[in-house]
């Protein structure tokens, strides 16, 4: 394998071994995090966002920074995720669950540009 590839294959990797566990998890009929209500459904719910703002962080590194590329990458795998939900049995793909996702996405992102703005100097400290 050349240089080139095996450096491709290395930014890539991360990216498409989360996605896999994504993809793995909402494979799962039902996931029951706690035995009450208003925690399962929270804690579902932040698993979303953290779940795609890694996705999105992961992503980013593997595009070079892209930031458009990035989020149509990572939305389209949000989609694609919800609509693999619709043929499992037990979920379903919500509008909810996709803008949770964005969130996650808008997150990383976030937070992302705010520490590249910090200047060299101050981050090593």
């Amino acid at each position: 394998m050349t240089k080139s590839k095996k450096s491709t294959v290395s930014k890539w990797l991360p990216a498409i071994l989360w996605a896999a566990a994504i993809f793995t998890l909402s494979s799962i009929e039902q996931i029951k995090v706690s035995h009450f209500f208003a925690w399962d459904f929270a804690l579902k719910k932040l698993a979303h966002i953290s779940e795609y703002a890694i996705l999105f962080t992961l992503v980013l590194r593997a595009t070079n920074r892209n930031w458009i590329q990035s989020f149509i990458i990572t939305m389209a795998y949000a989609v694609s995720d919800e609509f693999h939900q619709s043929f499992v049995p037990g979920r379903s793909p919500t509008v909810i669950d996709l803008g949770l996702d964005l969130s996650g996405v808008n997150i990383a992102g976030y937070i992302i540009w705010k520490l590249t703005q910090i200047p060299k100097k101050k981050r090593r400290k």
